[in-house]
């Protein structure tokens, strides 16, 4: 059986039928709104003098950086010294802060 999916946008701002969601950001946040084209004029309209005399910010560093080789070793050396001890750590994913502090503590021990 086959099924068909209809999207249809209703504009935020009157309720009317949209044509499309612009996204904007904001101090900091970002936003979309669903607005039909002489509301997404309108606002485009609005901000054009503030856009003018604004200058392109940079994107900053990236958030994530590569795992590296060592830190995916040290990983798996923190879960099997947790596991001999029996503290439970997932296979994947982060492990919680306070089983790398003990880890820590224990390393500086030796």
């Amino acid at each position: 059986m086959a099924q068909k999916v209809t999207v249809a946008l209703e504009d935020d701002l009157d309720g009317g039928p949209a044509d499309e969601t612009v996204r904007f950001e904001f101090d900091g946040t970002d936003y979309e709104i669903d607005l039909r084209a002489m509301n997404a004029r309108a606002f485009r309209k609005k901000l054009a003098p503030f856009i003018e005399h604004a200058r392109k910010a940079s994107r900053g560093p990236a958030r994530r950086t590569a795992r590296t080789w060592a830190g995916r070793q040290r990983s798996g050396e923190v879960r099997a010294w947790a596991k001999e001890r029996g503290i439970a750590v997932s296979a994947r994913g982060r492990i919680p802060a306070s089983v790398s502090e003990q880890y820590q503590a224990a390393a500086k021990g030796r």
